[in-house]
């Protein structure tokens, strides 16, 4: 299975997902892309990147309350 990133005019934007969505699930599959999807992921990647370093600080439920 292939992925395909779209830049689409709002014009023709409700044609196009009407035809997709013709297809079954196994044939294609809309994924929507969140508008700060970019900005969550650099966010994340900085906190994984803290968490693996040994530099992140953990709460227990109780201190986190």
């Amino acid at each position: 299975m292939h992925t395909l990133k779209l830049k689409i005019n709002d014009r023709v934007y409700d044609k196009l997902i009407g035809l997709l969505g013709k297809f079954s699930h196994d044939e294609v599959e809309i994924i929507m892309e969140e508008p700060n999807f970019a900005e969550t992921k650099k966010y994340l990647d900085a906190e994984l990147a803290e968490i693996t370093n040994g530099n992140a600080n953990f709460l227990t439920v109780n201190e986190a309350e």
